[in-house]
């Protein structure tokens, strides 16, 4: 988990901490994502964080539905859809996923970014995840 800092603590609920702690550390630049995977990502980042607040009793995420496991399989999804689109390794993605976590959490404007993500992101997870 030390490779990839506390920013993706909520993240740790989508990934095995023993599996994050296990894998070797990014070497070389990350892979150039174009738009659509990279608001998947962002989407992906903004799921695990709203789970997680979700999980705790978060108030400030209670006009999202719940999450749990439409969003990890979101999470899921665009992790596997990114290794095999962009021959990124799992640490690499995972790096991404990490990245995309501390820019929402960036200057103290979570719940701000969060809301602003929340119809656009929903709107993509319906079309990803189908609910039911």
């Amino acid at each position: 988990m030390a490779a990839l800092g506390p920013a993706a603590m909520p993240l740790s609920f989508l990934i095995p901490v023993a599996a994050l702690a296990a894998q070797p550390a990014v070497t070389g630049p990350l892979p150039a994502l174009t738009l659509e995977q990279e608001t998947a990502v962002r989407c992906a980042s903004a799921f695990a964080i709203v789970a997680a607040e979700q999980a705790k009793g978060g108030p400030s995420v209670a006009n999202w539905p719940g999450l749990g496991a439409r969003g990890r399989e979101f999470f899921v999804r665009t992790g596997a859809r990114l290794m095999d689109d962009t021959g990124a390794s799992r640490p690499a993605v995972s790096a991404l996923f990490a990245r995309s976590a501390d820019d929402l959490r960036a200057g103290g404007q979570l719940a701000a970014r969060l809301e602003g993500l929340r119809q656009p992101c929903l709107a993509l997870l319906d079309l990803t995840v189908p609910a039911g």
